[in-house]
């Protein structure tokens, strides 16, 4: 399975500006690219750098392979983006969001990422550098770091290209590494069910829980805190603004990955399977007040979905995704399905067997059972083959 590794880039000031001017010009070239290819209809790698690219080579003094690069990249955007118009994630046909999307072309951000394939980019992984290319020539010793399971996989495991990006005025390289997954376990002994949910960011059958309260009121601060700044509207609030950006995402991803970990340890020490709630649609299908919107649709439920398959997949833990409907309503006991099942958020109480029981660790029951029913029927396992950042 791929896994992308994050390693930061410590430059110089002299090579900062070196990598700096080599991303502006390559975004450059992919800008005007597909400028050429939106006016001719020519979205395809081959044809495309026919018409560009000797043009890219002489006008921005790129190398052979950071031009195709270019080339690529922009034939990838526009791929990208007619997937998009073709799933409606741009509006519908005829709506001012499509026409505004599709009537122009796509334009890259200055620093957006640049590819580096094995010619432009090598390790050194003892000394801890890489040898780089840049416009201004090969650049060596450019200094890299990142956690000590990371840079262990990156040795061991990297293959094919690695992006170069700037965030926030860091550097960073992401490279893709080739991870071997374990033997699969064909015959779990049954499913851990996880219960998703918004008071606890995840329960268990096991009956742990992972609460959300000291999450929830974080990010609430920070809302208020952005909204502040918004309307303050000065240059020290937009640098503060700017300052914080990213922060509940990178905080939010974190808290997944530290979750999705647990989880996967627990299910492969016990010789379980991991069955999860199929929460496709779950926005459009949801009708919440309005403060409650904000805090569903701002959590991560996707991501710690496919960290979780993803750990799977490499632990040789199977996972199965199940329908989600009534898990809430129905007693894991005796399985009566009734709305009054649940009198309040954290309670569960069955009106025909009287069991009682934490809600959220019910529904996460009543999600195992499903995951195992499906199993034996012969589901396969539905971790996808995803490629994620470490």
């Amino acid at each position: 399975m791929k896994l992308v590794v994050r390693v930061k880039l410590l430059p110089t000031p002299l090579q900062s500006s070196a990598l700096e001017a080599t991303l502006t010009a390559c975004n450059e070239a992919a800008t005007w690219a597909a400028t050429v290819a939106f006016e001719t209809g020519v979205r395809r790698n081959l044809p495309l750098r026919r018409l560009t690219y000797r043009e890219i080579k002489s006008r921005w003094e790129l190398g052979a392979q950071a031009a195709q690069h270019a080339v690529k990249k922009t034939c990838d955007a526009y791929t990208a983006l007619a997937a998009n118009l073709r799933n409606g994630r741009c509006g519908r046909p005829g709506s001012k969001r499509r026409a505004r999307v599709s009537g122009k072309p796509v334009a890259f951000r200055p620093q957006a990422a640049q590819p580096y394939d094995d010619r432009m980019l090598s390790w050194q992984h003892e000394r801890r550098t890489v040898s780089i290319w840049t416009t201004g020539g090969r650049m060596k010793n450019v200094a890299f770091t990142g956690q000590t399971e990371q840079l262990e996989v990156l040795a061991r495991y990297r293959q094919g290209e690695s992006d170069l990006l700037c965030e926030g005025g860091q550097w960073y390289l992401l490279a893709t590494c080739e991870i071997p997954e374990a033997e699969p376990n064909t015959h779990p002994a049954a499913f851990l069910g996880v219960d998703f949910g918004i008071v606890n960011v995840a329960a268990t059958s096991d009956g742990t829980r992972y609460s959300g309260r000291r999450i929830n009121r974080k990010r609430a601060r920070d809302r208020a805190l952005r909204s502040k700044l918004q309307r303050k509207g000065t240059k020290s609030a937009k640098r503060r603004a700017k300052k914080y950006a990213g922060r509940e995402a990178r905080r939010n991803k974190d808290i997944n990955h530290k979750i999705s970990k647990r989880i996967v340890a627990e299910a492969a020490r016990t010789g379980r399977g991991i069955a999860l709630e199929d929460l496709g649609g779950i926005r459009e299908r949801a009708r919440l007040r309005k403060p409650q919107r904000t805090t569903l649709h701002s959590w991560p439920f996707a991501q710690l979905g496919s960290f979780i398959a993803y750990k799977a997949k490499r632990a040789g833990v199977p996972v199965v995704h199940v329908d989600p409907a009534y898990t809430s309503q129905e007693c894991s006991q005796c399985h009566h399905v009734e709305r009054g099942n649940r009198p309040s958020q954290a309670v569960f109480a069955c009106r025909s067997c009287g069991f009682v029981e934490h809600a959220d660790h019910n529904s996460s029951h009543n999600i195992a059972h499903r995951g195992w029913y499906a199993w034996v029927r012969g589901a396969e396992s539905t971790a996808p083959a995803l490629t994620l950042i470490a």
